[in-house]
């Protein structure tokens, strides 16, 4: 008889957004009149740039031709788009990375994922509590030893560096989901403790078009050392639009080597057994956000947002919540009234003003307590939205 990967029975019953969407529905379903506002899926809502439709546009044209049409894409990726993710995202801020030390992808989430194959089964891991749930499951998943580092309003949300060493460390900046950002000083800490303890940063930077504060690096790279402990994922989604399109990378440096092997070589080989390359006419798209005009369009998009994310955060504010992020980062944390639970506040806010987030406990321990808002939404229901849990009252 064949034996299933028990460490999946360890799981929760079913992803936390697959449990939202099932109850969200069900309410829908119950109260068919109900105007629900969604605010809790960081599912963007505008429209892709026009740069980037045109591009789409253009290399459909080539693959309906014999002369340009194109197969499989390069393990890597095309060196189109990784010139010019190389280009803008790293020397243009002075960081030190090669194109071939960029693997372009079909998102973040994946990658985030997928890294930890290259890691022994009994690599110890460190991520931050509360969490986004992927680093956790995928880990648990391969049978890995957990430990949490509690992230709470006392030390602002910020993971402290721990006594003991760890083999593995997962860290988002801006956050996902607190929305709080690791300084430049705070995220050198990391990477000096990473150098001393021989570990590995899985870094996760899909956020880091929000960043409006200078003293936020955009990338790891940023600090000294970050090559030779450091792997970084990014994504086209959150800043783009690209959630329904699928694109993404994930930076290996060469200098990055654990026992006598480079992690860049031990991703390239599992990239190429087990990925056949993200689109040709998507990562065109993707090459379109570097352009002049891209770059425009996908600022005024961020832009967009993070109104959004300020309107949520003072709106909260001056309704007498307690709430952080929303300033670095297109999600606000905030919260719950004393007495509840992040999940019966989930049902308090859509009986109540048939708004949808995301429970805080469903990012772990630490969220409990807490509840996330996206800023991905209309700016009309945004503030609608907003206006509505100010009438209902903390």
């Amino acid at each position: 008889m064949v034996k299933i990967n028990d460490n999946y029975n360890k799981l929760a019953g079913s992803y936390l957004f697959s449990t939202i969407a099932q109850k969200v529905n069900a309410y829908t379903s119950a109260h068919p009149d109900t105007n629900i506002i969604r605010l809790g899926i960081g599912d963007v809502t505008r429209p892709l740039p026009q740069a980037v439709t045109d591009a789409l546009h253009a290399a459909v044209d080539e693959m309906a031709d014999e002369k340009t049409f194109r197969g499989y894409a390069p393990d890597r990726g095309y060196g189109f788009l990784r010139r010019a993710v190389c280009e803008n995202d790293y020397r243009q801020r002075g960081c030190d990375i090669d194109e071939d030390e960029i693997f372009i992808s079909d998102g973040a989430k994946p990658d985030s994922g997928n890294i930890q194959e290259i890691f022994s089964a009994d690599a110890s891991v460190a991520v931050c509590d509360p969490v986004y749930p992927v680093y956790v499951d995928s880990n648990v998943m391969a049978g890995r030893r957990i430990s949490y580092l509690a992230c709470t309003a006392e030390n602002g949300f910020v993971p402290q560096i721990p006594d003991e060493a760890y083999d593995i460390i997962y860290l988002c900046s801006p956050n996902n989901p607190t929305g709080t950002a690791l300084t430049r000083d705070e995220l050198q800490k990391w990477v000096d403790y990473a150098a001393q303890n021989s570990s590995v940063i899985i870094f996760d930077a899909a956020y880091e078009a929000y960043i409006r504060e200078d003293d936020v690096p955009h990338s790891i790279y940023e600090c000294s050392g970050a090559r030779e402990c450091a792997i970084e994922l990014h994504s086209f989604s959150k800043n783009a639009g690209f959630t329904g399109l699928r694109l993404g990378y994930t930076v290996v440096p060469k200098d990055l080597v654990r026992e006598g092997v480079s992690l860049n070589s031990l991703w390239a080989r599992r990239h190429a057994t087990k990925y056949n390359g993200a689109p040709y006419i998507v990562q065109r798209a993707g090459e379109a956000v570097y352009s002049p005009e891209g770059k425009k369009q996908v600022a005024a998009l961020v832009d967009y947002y993070m109104d959004n994310a300020c309107y949520i955060l003072s709106g909260l504010t001056k309704a007498g919540y307690k709430a952080f992020g929303g300033v670095n980062s297109p999600y606000v944390w905030m919260a719950v009234p004393d007495g509840m639970t992040s999940w019966e506040f989930f049902d308090r806010l859509i009986e109540e003003a048939g708004v949808v987030g995301t429970p805080g406990s469903g990012f772990g321990a630490c969220g409990e307590g807490y509840f996330r808002l996206t800023a991905f939404g209309s700016r009309e229901n945004t503030r609608e939205a907003v206006d509505r849990i100010v009438r209902m009252g903390a």
